[in-house]
């Protein structure tokens, strides 16, 4: 068996820097780029909601219920296992304060955003002015000579 004419002309070297070229293209293309901030943001956001949660809203919840001990004390005794309620109901204050943000965030926000631009979409080009009729009158005429 001899060689064919694609395997003279394989070459590795070329190959990996074209891998890399398309790797780098893809990684660094607006949309990614915009992707991992995003995430890194929302991650951040996450932890500041936890924070406000945990460290403010339910202490202050803690103070304004009839109870002496913190939230994080609030448990049920069932058949010798205790239930950490407290816990479980900072976690849930804390999902539902991210999904509201994200609500109002993706559903009102960016809804607006995208009505207004199909709204731009859908009113279509200028009218004409006077100048632009009368060349259109003009180009009209002599077509039909």
């Amino acid at each position: 068996m001899g060689s064919s004419e694609d395997e003279k002309g394989f070459d590795p070297g070329k190959k990996a820097f074209g891998l890399l070229d398309e790797f780098k293209a893809f990684a660094f293309k607006g949309n990614v780029v915009d992707l991992a901030v995003g995430v890194i943001i929302g991650a951040a956001f996450g932890k500041i909601v936890d924070s406000l949660v945990k460290q403010v809203i339910m202490p202050l919840i803690s103070v304004v219920m009839p109870s002496e001990q913190s939230y994080l004390d609030w448990k049920w005794s069932v058949g010798g296992q205790e239930i950490p309620y407290g816990q479980f109901l900072g976690e849930i204050l804390n999902f539902l304060i991210i999904a509201l943000v994200l609500f109002i965030f993706i559903v009102k926000f960016l809804g607006w955003l995208m009505k207004t631009k199909k709204e731009e979409v859908v009113e279509g080009p200028p009218p004409l002015t006077k100048d632009q009729e009368l060349l259109m009158e003009i180009r009209d005429l002599l077509k039909q000579q």
